[in-house]
């Protein structure tokens, strides 16, 4: 298995020197005290932690994955000893609100350390805590004052879980067909019956307790989605003094079988009468389950990053070694059998790939955690414009990062080519497990009629115009810039195209709706490109910055450059197909009748 070792300077790159980290935080009245010494010295404890306990495990949860028993389901060899570990350097506290135990550091922050640092280093290991953190959002915006002191400091600390149960096995993304049913009891709590399966770290050894966020109806409510009650619902009952009582009316039925993240344990959970307790308003739990969601999904998107980056240093450290053939343009290693593969044209387009994919993916997301911070912040009319902008941004990033992280993780394995598709490589179990990145928290194609139908289309172009204002603001800046030019050019005309086809798309759209879901996923997949492209520029705009300065580093500047250019030359290209393929029009895929699809 490839070691991983956290990219802590491109890490750096990102935050400090294209986004101004330390001057972001301190303009936020919550971080004023925050500086680039503390959040490097956290990187630093971060990407140790990630690098000596989380990675080496990475492959033992692979090949073991979870127990079941009657008594509950058992984690792979070293995941519960590595989460006490987690636990006790604090890391569950770290963004989370002092008054409630924890360290009050940013939002933005935490996602690079507990999404990207621990995800890349053991994805399947960090869903454990990682789903706990949508819980602890969702109870402290919509729940009350006594479910929030109840629940959420034992979180906050990680000796309690949490888990987002919506998924029935009838209704999958159609959650208006939910059945599960919440019986109300004399005392205000509810008897919550029925069956949610996919539930990620819905029952594991490594806490005390496991706190379940649940969608369901009450008897009198009305059908569809705004007929759904949200309720909080533990694996134990906890007592009035915060203690934990008796075992509640929750088990896991089943672990199941999947093809990749196996060190996860993704449960069927059975309901039976289990007590809980509403959560907000009767019937308006889907909302409030969108404040899960919305997290959960920026989470995913970075999961997409890890995928790419993990690929890549995993295919790196091959090519770098494994000697075949000679270079086309003479011998680079004389004094070997062959020249190592790095040197051939095609096993560099793969590896720029994966490269160009991890790096920009995290510069978008550095990015829009920085949004993040604003929206939750009290900036008025700036708040607002940032929710706007992470309402646009989040369905790109989220389809867009995840599909360009499974096409990473193919490099990687085929950069391997024979030894790639061997287990003890370890390169097919980034592929598996980067795999259902791409349907979880909503699939590529709801996350494209989310962007075109919703956000897009459903706000009458203003969210798009949004971004484009931005865009074109970069430009005008960037215009006079002689050494910018390569890439400010393509970035200012694909800003205004994407504005023509989006009026295309939408006229033809209002003569038949089916086009606009016809049009929806090459729509994303354009839009990712352009906001890569977007990200791509500004990293080279920094690094030609920094070259004006700092020769110390010329060589990590320079690469910066050379793998922007490629994203323009080799990877920007891509979206003539795509906009060729929405502009095709809906016939090309409505016209034939359903009979005649036969095998």
């Amino acid at each position: 298995m490839p070691e991983y070792n956290t990219p802590v300077r491109d890490i750096q790159f990102v935050l400090f020197e294209m986004l101004n980290a330390e001057q972001h935080y301190q303009s936020i009245s919550a971080y004023q005290e925050i500086n680039r010494e503390l959040l490097s010295a956290v990187i630093d404890e971060a990407a140790k932690f990630a690098d000596e306990v989380l990675a080496p495990l990475y492959q033992v949860g692979d090949k073991e994955g979870c127990t079941w028993t009657p008594e509950g389901v058992t984690t792979p060899t070293g995941f519960k000893e590595a989460y006490q570990q987690y636990v006790a350097n604090g890391w569950p506290a770290m963004s989370e609100p002092e008054e409630l135990g924890g360290q009050g550091l940013p939002h933005s922050f935490g996602g690079v350390i507990n999404n990207e640092i621990v995800g890349t280093a053991n994805w399947p290991w960090g869903m454990y805590p990682g789903l706990s953190h949508g819980a602890k959002v969702t109870l402290r915006t919509h729940g009350t004052e006594e479910q929030i002191q109840r629940y959420v400091p034992k979180m906050v600390e990680g000796a309690w879980t949490g888990t987002m149960c919506l998924t029935e096995a009838h209704c999958g993304t159609d959650l208006g067909l939910l059945r599960t049913k919440a019986e109300p009891n004399p005392d205000g709590s509810y008897n919550i019956t029925g069956t949610k399966i996919f539930i990620s770290a819905g029952d594991h050894d490594l806490s005390e307790n496991i706190i379940h966020i649940v969608l369901a109806r009450l008897p009198d409510a009305p059908e569809g989605t705004s007929g759904i009650s949200l309720f909080v619902v533990p694996k134990f009952k906890v007592n009035d003094d915060g203690t934990i009582g008796e075992r509640n009316n929750v088990n896991c039925g089943a672990i199941e079988h999947k093809m990749g993240i196996n060190g996860s344990a993704t449960c069927v959970l059975n309901f039976d009468g289990a007590r809980g307790y509403l959560v907000g308003e009767p019937n308006r739990g889907l909302p409030a389950m969108f404040t899960f969601m919305n997290s959960a999904r920026i989470g995913t998107a970075i999961q997409g990053l890890c995928t790419a980056e993990r690929a890549f240093q995993g295919a790196l450290e091959y090519a770098r070694e494994r000697l075949q053939m000679r270079s086309l343009s003479g011998p680079k290693n004389p004094e070997g059998i062959a020249d190592p593969i790095i040197v051939h044209p095609n096993v560099r387009r793969m590896l720029l790939t994966q490269k160009a994919f991890a790096e920009g993916g995290r510069a978008l997301m550095y990015w829009l955690g920085q949004h993040l911070d604003i929206a939750h912040s009290d900036q008025g009319d700036k708040s607002k414009a940032s929710d706007d902008l992470l309402s646009f941004l989040t369905p790109i990033a989220k389809a867009f990062l995840t599909e360009t992280g499974v096409e990473a993780a193919n490099y990687g394995v085929q950069i391997f080519g024979g030894h790639g598709y061997i287990k003890e490589w370890g390169m097919e179990q980034i592929v598996r497990d980067g795999r259902i990145a791409t349907i979880y928290e909503g699939t590529t194609g709801i996350q494209s009629i989310d962007l075109l139908g919703r956000k897009v289309l459903g706000s009458g172009g203003e969210l798009l115009k949004n971004y484009t204002k931005i865009v074109h603001l970069f430009c005008k800046e960037h215009a006079d810039n002689e050494a910018m030019q390569e890439f400010i050019e393509p970035l200012n005309a694909m800003n205004q195209e994407i504005g023509e086809l989006t009026m295309q798309i939408g006229a033809a759209a209002m003569e038949n709706p089916e086009e606009a879901g016809a049009a929806s996923v090459d729509y994303l997949m354009y839009s990712g490109y352009f906001v890569l492209a977007h990200m791509w520029a500004w990293i080279a705009f920094t690094a030609i910055q920094a070259l004006e300065s700092d020769a110390a580093e010329a060589d990590f500047y320079n690469a910066k450059l050379a793998t922007a250019r490629f994203y323009y030359q080799r990877l920007l290209p891509r979206t003539l197909a795509h906009k060729a393929a929405m502009l095709s029009g809906a016939s090309n895929l409505m016209t034939l009748p359903e009979e005649h699809f036969e095998f």
